[in-house]
């Protein structure tokens, strides 16, 4: 059956999240230590990075964990110094992947649906979607506030397919997170395809009908 959909996840497929992410705690450490933080920047960065791992990469208290993790207290000023720093940086580096734009307009234009499914926050997804300035290019967007539930939960899938009223092998799924993505695309039915670029693990077998070292590798597969 033809493909009728291409459905993304956003951070680490349309968005190189974790580049963004680190180039962020870095630019957040230096304002701490500028603050008064006596820690070493590597050491510090390596604290916020497991914290995420820890707790959820998109965890909204992560500097009030961090200063309560190493100081043992909220040291306010050194905490909004973090903030600060690390906001600024957010706002001004967020850029999706190379070709992810160019993909997007030419499944537009072939007559293909288009759609995100991210296990962010309705309104963490917006202002990514909203920064790389991709709307228009975008027939849905299903969050974690959606439906209450992270993938591979195959009601976020679901929820894609009732407003795009496609069936499954109608649709092919990209994304960068096998357990999550892959899995769940593949017990709903989906095609999928295995976004290797983004992936911050090594992997052998990652279970997907593709795999593409760059987004615009999805033109030929479908």
């Amino acid at each position: 059956m033809p493909t009728k959909a291409v459905l993304f996840d956003l951070d680490n497929t349309l968005i190189d999240f974790m580049k963004l992410k680190r180039m962020c705690i870095e630019n957040a450490v230096d304002a701490m230590i500028d603050a008064g933080l006596e820690l070493h920047k590597t050491e510090a960065t390596n604290i916020i990075l497991e914290i995420y791992f820890d707790s959820g990469i998109e965890n909204q208290r992560i500097f009030q964990d961090f200063s309560n993790k190493v100081l043992g207290r909220e040291d306010y000023p050194i905490m909004a110094a973090g903030i600060n720093a690390y906001r600024r940086t957010k706002v001004s580096y967020m850029e999706p992947y190379p070709h992810a734009i160019s993909t997007l307009t030419e499944l537009v234009k072939r007559g293909i649906k288009t759609g995100i499914v991210t296990d962010a926050g309705k309104m963490q997804a917006w202002i990514r979607i909203s920064a790389l300035k991709i709307r228009h290019l975008l027939d849905i967007v299903v969050t974690f506030d959606d439906t209450g539930k992270q993938k591979p939960n195959p009601e976020p899938f679901k929820k894609a397919l009732n407003e795009l009223n496609l069936e499954a092998n109608e649709c092919l799924f990209v994304g960068d997170w096998i357990e999550r993505d892959i899995a769940g695309a593949n017990s709903m039915g989906m095609t999928t395809c295995f976004a290797r670029y983004g992936s911050e693990k090594k992997v052998t077998e990652s279970h997907a009908n593709y795999e593409i070292d760059d987004i615009r590798d999805i033109l030929s597969i479908i």
